[in-house]
């Protein structure tokens, strides 16, 4: 009889203790889904606000620099409208048990493609923002309309072509189903050499070029902060715009893309996985600079904001042209707004534009 009962205590300690393990899994992943989902939506609506604006002209930014800012747009809202999606039904689908299989691939295939190309759109704007800040007679040769399109087509071209052996289910790299991100990664330790040899040919030189450029106009333009201050003392109380812009696009960047990096490193080294919650917030750590982009690249420029609310002016006017007769603002939002959209006589000056949006470091530092 005691045997019997001992037995009957050992089984229910045993179900109690897997019911618990349980319960906090569904804890941490409803915890996890909803930071997933609050990220995604901050990271959608803030670009569509971008591509509301930036889709015409904005005064101060060349068309070379639109081109480049709308392809960081577009791939910062792929992890939105791509990414995220893609691994929450992946997550909501696949049961833990199984092992990998072709639709984890390709959601594979797909989130390393999005993450790869907005390293690359971001080193092509460093790039571009480099040769307009140091070489500014020489733009307009050197930045063609022909080449801006050229590398920006690279930033979404290579990547696909480079990540492809990911999306074969026997291919040279395996996938699984991470519980611990709820993202369905690459096995880097399955092919050490490939995994090394994309954070060379992927992370390593975007950091170097963006860090490079970046350092380099930021140098100039404190350079240049120095001269002004010699012969306007008003000047002296000044922002320091170069710092303001440039140092928090560098740490977010490197916030954002080093931890995932150095742990993509070590699982291809060692063959361990990051405790749960670090893996979660690397991972997913990546995407969030989706959205500080949006600040870094477009809210603090003054311009752009100017912009935004002339945009928001005219869709109210649309929307609800009673409320704008009664707030008495019907007349000059119209007048702002038809200002602010150039003609076809100022189109050839805009072309000429030879100077990125972040030129003004140099002259308002």
């Amino acid at each position: 009889m005691y045997p019997t009962m001992n037995f009957s205590t050992s089984d229910d300690s045993n179900l109690s203790s897997v019911d618990l393990q349980r319960l906090q899994e569904l804890t941490h992943r409803s915890i996890k889904v909803s930071i997933i989902i609050v990220l995604g939506v901050m990271i959608t609506l803030g670009n569509i606000a971008v591509l509301l604006v930036i889709t015409s002209s904005v005064a101060g930014w060349s068309r070379n620099s639109r081109y480049f800012l709308l392809s960081l747009t577009a791939a910062d809202s792929a992890f939105g409208l791509l990414v995220m999606p893609l691994n929450l039904w992946v997550s909501l689908l696949k049961d833990y048990t199984e092992g990998p299989d072709a639709l984890c691939h390709v959601v594979a295939f797909c989130n390393a493609t999005v993450y790869s190309t907005c390293m690359y759109t971001l080193a092509t704007i460093s790039l571009e923002r480099y040769i307009a800040v140091f070489y500014p007679l020489q733009y307009s040769f050197l930045m063609t309309r022909k080449r801006t399109l050229l590398l920006i087509a690279f930033a979404w071209c290579f990547p696909p072509f480079l990540l492809s052996p990911i999306s074969f289910p026997d291919g040279i790299i395996e996938v699984h189903f991470s519980t611990a991100s709820l993202v369905c990664n690459p096995s880097y330790s399955t092919n050490v050499g490939y995994s090394l040899s994309l954070t060379c040919i992927i992370f390593f030189p975007c950091s170097i070029i963006m860090t490079y450029a970046n350092l380099r106009v930021w140098c100039a333009a404190k350079r240049q902060r120095l001269k002004l201050r010699k012969y306007d003392y008003a000047r002296r109380n000044r922002h320091n715009v170069a710092s303001r812009v440039l140092v928090p696009v560098m740490a977010a960047y490197y916030t954002c893309w080093t931890p995932c990096m150095a742990a993509m490193i070590y699982n291809a080294i060692s063959g361990s996985s990051v405790p749960e919650w670090i893996e979660f917030v690397v991972v997913w750590l990546p995407t969030s600079n989706g959205f500080l982009n949006c600040i870094f690249y477009f809210w603090i420029n003054r311009s752009f904001r100017r912009k935004f609310h002339l945009v928001l002016q005219r869709l109210a006017l649309a929307i609800c042209p009673e409320l704008a007769d009664t707030i008495e603002c019907c007349r000059a939002s119209k007048t702002q707004f038809v200002s602010a959209i150039p003609d076809n006589n100022n189109t050839v000056h805009e072309r000429s534009s030879s100077v990125s949006s972040t030129c003004t470091l140099l002259s308002m530092a």
